[in-house]
């Protein structure tokens, strides 16, 4: 197979070393959605969710089916000798991170500010309600629903959504350094079609990743700014952080957006080397005092017991789950679940995957396919699974021994976490611990868009992974 795929860049100007097309094309686009969003935002509203419902109803099975086929090709591609021994990269090629770091950083990128959203929601949700109990099979909030609230919880958050991270990353690695190509979503079509990858076949590839990047950060965004305000009014008990149902308020998402995005900004300006390098390293060693946290103070007995259970009959019921669709007209109830949860999770999971999988390209030059899986698939998994099993695994034991009274269940999602950790602590104590777990959701928050950042302006330059100019980053 040839290398030859070049794109087009300014020689000077503001857009020089960038395509304008793929530069220009998603900031119109993206403008304009807000526009629509800000003057229309009922109409919006009810657009875009009927968008997604008719996506999700109409294209379910192609996501089921295409996320458990991606999780299976990156498995084969691991454990066939033949292609787990490809190194991404040239021979001599060396990994530019170490492994504290390397990881640190896609489980930044990938999931970071995910956990700590769901590792409390996601099982209790499904305590509540899963396919299990819609089919009189378990009973909702008791103890013979614990291990299929797991299940469910560890089939969106393990092997199939970090599969489809993977099977990109090892898609643009190889293109890109083994074969010379440019490192952008474009080069991995070039087998199939060629030179037509250079105009604007390529240019629509790549902008569609960049929209798929900056909607999928925002909804990232959009959940963490939220538990970043609940954090602080778990914090200092201000009123105007919080609206009367429990959400924060619109004041405190504005304060807390300014805060990530100011210093998001700045930490991109740094570059991969420097800040979300040193950012990851930081969160990733907060998240490991968090869970020692719940060693010490959370279920541990009943985590322990949840896990191991868990993980069993997550493998055992891995591929019923992955490949049976519900019908809306046969399993209304059923086909309804998993539209907004499975399905949801794979459109999601998908769209954040050019670039996830692009940053997990850009950090794994020098790391064989097998290794790539390993760091990127096995090990997020398995970290996921224990975040649930401890961390959901407390709320859950809460709600069920009747400490909780509902409190945990009935709870804003952004609020769940604090709430647990209220119930376990003092004031004094839940204030200290809240403060840490914001510093955290901080951090990985800056993480995840800083590294969009750095995706987007390599995917506008052509592939180029030089260090941008400062008005472009702030741009973005």
């Amino acid at each position: 197979m040839p290398a030859n795929v070049s794109v087009n860049t300014a020689q000077s100007g503001f857009y020089q070393g960038f395509n304008k097309i793929v530069s220009i094309t998603p900031k119109v686009l993206v403008l304009c959605l807000i526009a629509w969003a800000v003057l229309l935002p009922t109409q919006a509203k009810e657009t875009l969710l009927d968008l997604q419902h008719w996506t999700t109803s109409y294209f379910g099975s192609w996501y089921m089916f295409s996320a458990a086929i991606f999780m299976l090709a990156v498995m084969l591609l691991a454990i066939i000798p033949a292609t787990g021994r490809i190194k991404l990269g040239l021979k001599n090629d060396k990994p530019e991170f170490s492994l504290f770091s390397w990881f640190s950083m896609m489980f930044g990128a990938g999931i970071g500010i995910g956990m700590l959203t769901y590792s409390t929601a996601e099982p209790i949700f499904h305590f509540a309600t899963n396919p299990d109990t819609i089919q009189g099979l378990s009973t909702s909030l008791d103890a013979d629903n614990v291990r299929n609230a797991f299940k469910w919880g560890f089939f969106h958050y393990a092997l199939t959504p970090w599969g489809s991270y993977a099977i990109i990353g090892i898609a643009l690695g190889y293109f890109s350094y083994n074969k010379g190509l440019p490192l952008t979503i474009r080069s991995s079509l070039q087998p199939l079609f060629g030179k037509a990858v250079q105009g604007w076949l390529g240019h629509v590839v790549d902008i569609a990743a960049i929209l798929a990047t900056i909607i999928g950060v925002g909804v990232t965004i959009g959940y963490g700014v939220s538990q970043f305000a609940s954090g602080v009014f778990n914090i200092s008990g201000a009123q105007w952080l919080m609206n009367t149902d429990g959400s924060p308020s619109f004041a405190a998402q504005f304060v807390a957006l300014l805060v990530v995005l100011g210093a998001s900004t700045l930490s991109a300006m740094s570059g991969v080397n420097k800040g979300i390098k040193w950012l990851s390293n930081i969160n990733m060693g907060l998240s490991f005092f968090l869970l020692v946290f719940f060693v010490t103070f959370g279920s541990l007995g009943f985590a322990i017991n949840a896990f191991g259970f868990a993980i069993w009959d997550y493998l055992v019921n891995l591929a019923e789950m992955s490949f049976t669709v519900w019908d809306i007209k046969e399993d209304k109830e059923l086909a309804e679940w998993q539209c907004a949860w499975s399905i949801f999770y794979w459109a999601w999971w998908i769209a954040f995957a050019p670039f996830v999988g692009l940053f997990l390209a850009r950090v794994s030059r020098g790391r064989t396919i097998r290794e790539y899986v390993l760091g990127a698939m096995i090990v997020p998994s398995l970290t996921c699974l224990t975040w649930f099993a401890l961390i959901g695994g407390t709320a859950i034991n809460l709600e069920l021994s009747g400490v909780a009274q509902g409190s945990i269940v009935n709870a804003n999602i952004s609020a769940q976490l604090y709430q647990t950790i209220n119930l376990i602590l003092s004031p004094e104590l839940a204030a200290v611990m809240s403060a840490v777990i914001v510093v955290l959701l901080l951090t990985y928050l800056i993480t995840s868009v800083d590294s969009a950042i750095l995706i987007v302006t390599t995917l506008a330059s052509g592939g180029n992974q030089g260090q941008k100019s400062t008005q472009h980053i702030i741009i973005w």
